[in-house]
C-alpha cells in the first residue's frame, strides 16, 4: 500500500518499539508538585493524565529513583511500595482510556536541599559546586539550593543500580516504557558538563570520562527492561540550573554516538533555552540527528504549525508538548481541527496547589 501524506502526519499513528501511538504528539514530563504524602501520586494525578489520554505518548513527571534523589517538594517516586501502588492507578486509567505512557526517571543531584535529604545531609553531586538556583521549602519559602558533597568513586554504582530498580519497578507499576532525564542540570546533566563537572577521576576531564555516568545509566536501564523501553531526554544548550558547557556541541555528539550503540526507543531533545528562546546559542541538531538512526522527539515552544511541517520535513519523529498540554487535555483534536486553544488560568499555579483548579479543570471540548 502507498503511503500518502496523510499517512505520516502529526496525527497519524506511529510504532515506538512494541507499542502503537495514536499520532506522533507526546506530553512532555511536567513537574507539577502535586504527590500525596510518601510522595505517592493521588487521586486527582490519576484524573490529570486520564484526561490527556489521547495524546500519542505521556510522559508523567520527573520521578525520583530513590529518597536521595528528590530535590523538590510533592515529586513522586518509584522507589517503594506505596508509590509504585500509586502509579500503579494512573497506568491503568491511562490505559482503559486508550493512552500509553512512558514516566521520566530523575535524580536531582545538586538542584536540591538538605531538607529534602536523608538525615538532612548535603546532596550530592559530581563536584561540590553549588548550582546558582532555588528550590521551595514549606514555611521558608524559596531558598538557595545547598552546597553539594561530591560522590565518591564508590557511590557512583549504586546510584546507577537505583535508576535500573526504578526502571523495574516503572515496569511492576504498569508503564509502557521510561525516559531517563538527562537534561535540565540534575545529576546526569551536571556529570556532563564541565560547569559542574570538576571531577579528576574516571567520572571528570575528558567528554568521555564525563559522559561515562549518563553511558553507565542508560546500560543499566536498557539491560534491565530493554532498549525498545527506554528513551532519553537531553538538552543540549539549556542554561537551565545554572547549567554550562564550553563545547556543547562536541560534547553531546559523543553523547549520541554512545546512545546509538545502545538504540534507545528515542532521544527527546530539549532545543534551546528550556521554555525560553530557541536560539539562545548555536547549535547544529541536524547533525546530532544524522548520529542516531532511532525515533527522534523534538521539545520547546512547539505550536501546531511548527509541529505539523517538523513530521512532515522529517527533522522529527515526534514532538512534545508541555504547556499546551497541561491546559488542553485533548490538545490532538484541538490542532486536528483548528479548535481555539485554552490559555493558561491566571489565578492558578503551575507548581504545586490544592485542590483541581489548575489541574484537572481545564476543559476539553465539547463531545
Amino acid at each position: 500500500m502507498s503511503t500518502t501524506p496523510a499517512d505520516t502526519g502529526l496525527y497519524s499513528p506511529f510504532p515506538l518499539g512494541p507499542i502503537t501511538l495514536a499520532n506522533r504528539m507526546v506530553m512532555a514530563p511536567l513537574t507539577r508538585n502535586r504527590a500525596e504524602p510518601g510522595n505517592v501520586p493521588g487521586p486527582m494525578t490519576i484524573e490529570y493524565y486520564a484526561q490527556r489520554a489521547s495524546v500519542g505518548l505521556i510522559i508523567a513527571e520527573a520521578t525520583q529513583v530513590s529518597a536521595q534523589a528528590q530535590g523538590y517538594i510533592a515529586t513522586p517516586g518509584l522507589h517503594t511500595p506505596e508509590q509504585i501502588a500509586g502509579w500503579k492507578k494512573v497506568t491503568d486509567e491511562v490505559h482503559a482510556r486508550g493512552g500509553k505512557i512512558f514516566v521520566q526517571l530523575w535524580h536531582t543531584g545538586r538542584m536540591s536541599h538538605t531538607a529534602f535529604q536523608p538525615g538532612e545531609k548535603a546532596p550530592v553531586a559530581p563536584s561540590a559546586v553549588r548550582a546558582n538556583a532555588k528550590t521551595y521549602i514549606p514555611g521558608a519559602g524559596y531558598v538557595d539550593t545547598s552546597e553539594p558533597r561530591a560522590l565518591a568513586l564508590d557511590e557512583i554504582a549504586g546510584i546507577v543500580d537505583d535508576f535500573r530498580s526504578a526502571a523495574r519497578h516503572a515496569i511492576e507499576a504498569g508503564f509502557d516504557g521510561v525516559e531517563v532525564h538527562g537534561a535540565h542540570g540534575y545529576l546526569i546533566d551536571a556529570f556532563l558538563r564541565d560547569g559542574s563537572n570538576k571531577r579528576t577521576d574516571a567520572y571528570g576531564g575528558s567528554i568521555e570520562n564525563r559522559a561515562r555516568f549518563l553511558v553507565e545509566v542508560m546500560s543499566a536501564v536498557v539491560g534491565e527492561i530493554g532498549a525498545e523501553r527506554t528513551g532519553i531526554r537531553i538538552s543540549p544548550v539549556s542554561p537551565v540550573n545554572d547549567s554550562s558547557e564550553s563545547q556543547p556541541q562536541p560534547l553531546f555528539e559523543h553523547v549520541v554516538r554512545e546512545l546509538e550503540k545502545l538504540h534507545p526507543v528515542y532521544i527527546h531533545v530539549v532545543e534551546g533555552f528550556t521554555g525560553g528562546p530557541r536560539d539562545n546559542a548555536p547549535f547544529d541538531y541536524a547533525a546530532l540527528r544524522q548520529l542516531y538512526s532511532g525515533v527522534w522527539m523534538v521539545n520547546n515552544g512547539y505550536d501546531k504549525a511548527m509541529a505539523e511541517a517538523a513530521v512532515a520535513e522529517g527533522r522529527a519523529d515526534l514532538v512534545s508538548f508541555g504547556r499546551l498540554m497541561i491546559t488542553n487535555p485533548d490538545l490532538p483534536r484541538r490542532f486536528k481541527e483548528n479548535a481555539p486553544l485554552n490559555e493558561l488560568f491566571k489565578d492558578a499555579p503551575l507548581y504545586g496547589g490544592v485542590g483541581p483548579h489548575g489541574y484537572i479543570d481545564y476543559p476539553a471540548l465539547p463531545a
